[in-house]
């Protein structure tokens, strides 16, 4: 019998809107995947801090969160991503060693460019009610 306690990865991640109703895009430099902002957040931080930290060193721009509008589990790696969407407050889009790219994303795009497990993550953020959605998936497509 396993003792081990189950353990689970808690990343952060912002969908950021413009005036225009797109939103903005990452191009990771590790897989190429176009994806929203963000990553893991660190054990000695809350969850805003970690989410404005992230931000800032993905893209340059300072951030408030807006809406927690989504959480979202990944069932085969065990990580739990809560996403927020947020407000620009300053800043300018700067790549890092981990982004090789930015775009800013209508619906359309976002179908094109993303998978079904993270396209989900923009549109909840975009068209989503009072209350966060609650998504399981498998890494790229989502699960019932």
């Amino acid at each position: 019998m396993n003792t081990t306690p189950p353990r689970h990865s808690v990343s952060v991640s912002g969908v950021i809107p413009d005036d225009h109703g797109r939103v903005l895009l990452i191009r990771r430099r590790d897989n190429q995947h176009w994806e929203p902002p963000g990553g893991v957040l660190e054990l000695n931080e809350t969850i805003h801090d970690g989410l404005r930290r992230e931000i800032r060193e993905e893209t340059g721009l300072d951030i408030e969160p807006d809406a927690l509008t989504g959480v979202y589990k990944n069932i085969p790696r065990g990580i739990i991503a809560l996403v927020f969407r947020c407000k620009i407050t300053g800043g300018h889009l700067t790549a890092d060693e981990e982004v090789t790219a930015f775009h800013w994303a209508d619906e359309s795009d976002i179908h094109q460019l993303t998978s079904e497990a993270y396209a989900v993550r923009f549109l909840d953020a975009l068209h989503g009610g009072m209350q966060p959605a609650i998504r399981q998936h498998d890494g790229i497509d989502l699960l019932s």
